[in-house]
């Protein structure tokens, strides 16, 4: 690796941004999470819908959302897990990366109020409303093999070969598939170690909203979770609305509750000037 040998005085800008930044998060105040959005969803005005589809359990799905649109994934009658896959729709080099979303706002545990990173520092959507709060960023979805070691001689359809069709639809390979989010998945660290599946954390009919602060190539896949005891493949049909949500307030509370959401909006408004 080639070293790159910077001046003094582009080292001390740097370090005098890092101790700005720092002195920022020391100060502020993390505003308080709500709880819980309510059940069942409440209808969205049809005014502002833009596209609804269903998607089967074992398929995929695949959009472009624009910044100021959201999309509401509601499980309806039953419990599905939904991994999620989006990249920035002008440069599909910048993709979600959950793990620095994880990183940087100190916490697995995603609901309504936090905010979903790229790989570039910046805020891809905003978690808007959020009934579950059992979501998985850590694990990966299903694979042929996996499937077939959990589903012995059942026909089944999985999440790594569904998301390879949507890169492909959306002019992208394998390799640019980032890793996943999923949705309605409540896994948590044992205390033995480990990750386990906590269904009481689950509730049929749960929904999610996600507002889009870019544009962006959104990939879903309605498969079950690895981890999902059920032994029978029977992933159930969750319903995809594409809405009109508008520009967010100046105090909205995904833009303003912790310090480093407020930077990635920031890191948002630099990308637009």
């Amino acid at each position: 690796m080639m070293h790159v040998r910077r001046s003094p005085e582009e080292i001390a800008a740097n370090r005098a941004r890092y101790e700005e930044h720092q002195k920022k998060g020391l100060e502020f105040a993390p505003r308080a999470l709500p709880g819980p959005s309510p059940l069942p969803a409440p209808a969205i005005d049809a005014a502002v819908i833009i596209h609804q589809e269903t998607v089967p359990g074992g398929w995929y799905w695949s959009t472009k959302l624009l910044c100021g649109e959201a999309i509401r994934i509601d499980q309806g009658d039953g419990n599905s897990t939904v991994a999620l896959v989006a990249w920035n729709a002008d440069d599909t080099s910048e993709r979600i990366n959950l793990v620095d979303t994880a990183k940087v706002q100190w916490t697995t545990a995603l609901g309504k109020g936090r905010v979903i990173f790229s790989d570039m520092g910046r805020v891809m959507f905003s978690m808007i409303e959020d009934s579950s709060g059992a979501h998985d960023c850590l694990m990966g979805g299903s694979t042929t093999s996996s499937n077939a070691a959990k589903y012995p001689g059942q026909k089944t359809r999985n999440t790594r070969d569904n998301l390879i069709l949507v890169a492909v639809k959306l002019g992208l390979t394998r390799r640019d598939i980032p890793g996943i989010l999923n949705l309605f998945a409540p896994v948590r660290l044992a205390e033995a170690g480990g990750f386990g599946w906590q269904p009481k954390r689950s509730n049929s009919g749960d929904y999610v909203e996600l507002r889009a602060e870019m544009d962006m190539l959104v990939g879903l896949s309605n498969c079950p979770h690895p981890l999902d005891p059920d032994p029978t493949y029977q992933p159930k049909p969750v319903l995809v609305t594409r809405y009109k949500t508008g520009t967010a307030v100046a105090d909205d509370l995904c833009r303003t509750a912790t310090a480093e959401a407020v930077r990635g909006f920031e890191n948002n408004a630099l990308m637009r000037a």
